[in-house]
């Protein structure tokens, strides 16, 4: 085999192996896409925006409510903000730090069902649950935009790799049409 002729099929499996890649990478990048526009929409319809600055409270003073302070709530590292550092701590104030299941538990455990501790309880177990249910839901957006995240980091390493791919293949052709056509690679030895 002719040296000329091994460097055409490297450099023609360079290119095939490229444009594969590359459509790898196109097919991440819509993804990427489609995530953050998809968390974008979901969570600005909520209509939910952060308190401004000089509205938040002492307990309120992780530096994420005061970066989006005013801002509506419309990106992953939003919901996240808003779930863990907002939601949160609003939720530990309504029955001393303990969850909706604890609380449900708490409730059930009483004897008297229809008494004011049990109305008072229950008022807490509806706005634990209701306060849960929204953080987990934006935790959830909050995960799938790290989804996004990494198929967009994706695409940048697929876009990267057909490009270094390409250049080869390119120097492979290039190679194959300036160098010595003759030169035998991968002979066998020659036996009298």
């Amino acid at each position: 085999m002719t040296r000329r002729t091994l460097d055409i099929i490297f450099a023609t499996g360079g290119l095939i192996l490229a444009g594969l890649i590359l459509v790898l990478g196109l097919v991440l990048q819509n993804q990427a896409n489609f995530a953050k526009n998809y968390v974008h929409n979901q969570l600005g319809q909520q209509q939910i925006s952060f308190t401004p600055a000089n509205f938040l409270k002492s307990n309120e003073s992780d530096p994420c409510l005061k970066k989006y302070a005013s801002q509506q709530l419309v990106t992953g590292k939003q919901a996240e903000c808003y779930a863990n550092h907002y939601i949160a701590v609003h939720l530990s104030e309504v029955n001393n730090g303990k969850t909706y299941a604890q609380t449900s538990n708490d409730l059930r455990a009483l004897p008297d069902q229809n008494g004011a501790e049990a109305k008072a309880l229950s008022a807490k177990v509806d706005t634990l649950f209701r306060g849960e249910t929204l953080r987990g839901l934006l935790l959830t957006s909050y995960g799938f935009s790290i989804f996004g995240d990494r198929a967009q980091t994706a695409a940048y390493v697929c876009y990267a790799v057909a490009l270094v791919l390409f250049l080869a293949a390119i120097a492979g052709f290039f190679h194959a049409a300036t160098k010595s056509a003759d030169h035998q690679l991968l002979t066998q030895p020659q036996t009298d």
